[in-house]
């Protein structure tokens, strides 16, 4: 197949550091050109994913994210530059609304965020002629007015993540300055279980900088220690290093590319039994989710004693990138040759 896939213009594909939508089309990107499909993907001009691209696109620019007049030139040039294409595979939220794509070409797209009463009322329009992927069943489970085509967990390729013994003696944070991800109540999880805990975060926007000003830094120490961002080498030694994954997550988060990061360097997980973690963590094998600073303490100091080599299993048979491209495929191979899907959608709407 003629596969064109559209990523988000702010962060290059793969990202430098944190950017857990463009890792993810970076890995499908180029797993399908290696199963054989020539993919053309549109990415911002510096990104380095190994297949071809859309030419005169710009740059990446975080600390623009979200901002229309940017995301509007990059649907329209990618849109443009994809004609002809079996299938698009947009990983955008407004691209698929664009109202000139090329007619009756299937388009598909993964509903990355969260399923709002906000975000609802675009995805139900978008459901008329574009084909919906979920990341988790949780996601999935919580469309009002639509429904999702298909559930398709997020994967990574754990060959090149080494596995790491997680002798640091420290737990580690890893996601975004935002109170929503919890590094709040990591910061009190850990003082309880009397474990240090290494905070690596991202801060692009004003509000993430003010949260870590005002809230977190007065709370650093010499056991509660800010790393800054790290980029793909050091987190992995960071996870590998750690006892624990602490996640504590305070919302109903899609899916959490961060924990199969951590399984994959052998790491465990303990968190919160919040959006897709009950689908990711095994109870017990893979990790621990708890409610309550207590709970989560506990486990904790427990998550030790958790076998390592089943966490990095976990990431080859539950998590694996060449899952996640295989899923794609056939999916991708309903939509092109006529499944019931793809009948469907390419009806022009009546409505």
């Amino acid at each position: 197949m003629r596969i064109g896939i559209i990523a988000p213009p702010w962060l290059p594909v793969p990202p430098k550091a944190y950017g857990g939508t463009e890792a993810v089309v970076d890995l499908l990107a180029r797993g399908l050109a290696g199963a054989g499909h020539d993919v053309v993907l549109a990415a911002a001009a510096d990104s380095t994913c190994p297949v071809p691209r859309v030419e005169g696109l710009a740059v990446s620019y975080p600390q623009g994210i979200g901002r229309d007049v940017d995301l509007l030139s990059h649907t329209i040039a990618s849109y443009t530059a994809l004609d002809g294409m079996d299938l698009v595979h947009d990983h955008t939220l407004a691209g698929p609304l664009y109202r000139y794509r090329p007619p009756r070409m299937p388009v598909a797209a993964t509903v990355h965020g969260p399923l709002t009463a906000q975000t609802c009322p675009i995805y139900r329009e978008m459901s008329r002629d574009t084909a919906l992927i979920a990341i988790s069943r949780h996601q999935a489970g919580t469309a009002v007015g639509f429904s999702v085509e298909r559930v398709i967990h997020h994967g990574i390729d754990a060959d090149p993540i080494p596995v790491g013994d997680g002798e640091g003696g420290y737990a580690c944070f890893l996601g975004r300055m935002d109170p929503s991800k919890g590094v709040l109540e990591a910061i009190q999880v850990a003082t309880l279980a009397g474990i240090p805990l290494r905070i690596a975060a991202k801060m692009y926007t004003s509000e993430e900088h003010e949260y870590y000003e005002a809230v977190i830094k007065p709370l650093l120490n010499r056991d509660i220690e800010y790393v800054g961002e790290v980029q793909a080498e050091h987190k992995y030694r960071l996870l590998g290093g750690a006892v624990a994954l602490l996640n504590p997550i305070q919302w109903a988060e899609p899916f959490g590319m961060v924990m199969i990061e951590a399984l994959a360097t052998g790491t465990p997980i303990v968190g919160t039994p919040r959006g897709s973690a009950p689908e990711i963590v095994r109870e017990g094998t893979t990790g621990f989710l708890r409610t309550g600073t207590q709970g989560l303490a506990n486990a904790l100091v427990r998550a030790s004693t958790l076998d390592r080599a089943a966490c990095r299993r976990a990431t080859i048979t539950d998590f694996s990138a060449r899952r996640m491209v295989a899923e794609h495929i056939d999916f991708y191979t309903g939509l092109v040759h006529g499944g019931p899907q793809a009948t469907t959608l390419l009806q022009p709407s009546t409505s």
